[in-house]
């Protein structure tokens, strides 16, 4: 039985859903990391490091290239990339939009509270 495309969905985000995966994924945006760059940057256990980079290679969203004793990790297509660059766009107006809310209520604290029960009071 095939599996509904929702459903594939939800596993590759739920994939997705590690921060190391994720911090992974944007080193690896400009082209191949070696694992020694990837555990400089991140400062993880190599054994951590490994466990993650493990999943990302079996879902296919990176591959591994050998060279002589040297491994690197490179992203398997260029859609990762702009997955992530779309990640970035709907966190900054998520952000924003939280950013004018807390405006809001910055300026609703400044307001004297007299004005807001004179209308409760004359409405009631």
């Amino acid at each position: 039985m095939q599996v509904p495309l929702y459903q594939a969905k939800a596993e590759f985000f739920r994939m997705l859903g590690h921060p190391v995966r994720i911090r992974v994924l944007e080193l690896l945006q400009n082209g191949p990391v070696p694992v020694r760059d990837l555990l400089s940057e991140i400062e993880i256990e190599p054994s951590n490091l490994s466990q993650q980079l493990a999943v990302l290679r079996r879902s296919g969203i990176v591959v591994s290239i050998r060279d002589g004793s040297t491994v690197s990790y490179a992203l398997a297509g260029g859609d990762v990339a702009e997955l992530l660059r779309a990640a970035r766009r709907i966190l900054t107006e998520l952000l924003a939009g939280q950013n004018e809310l807390l405006a809001e209520l910055r300026q609703a604290e400044t307001t004297p509270r007299g004005s807001g029960e004179q209308v409760a009071r004359s409405a009631g």
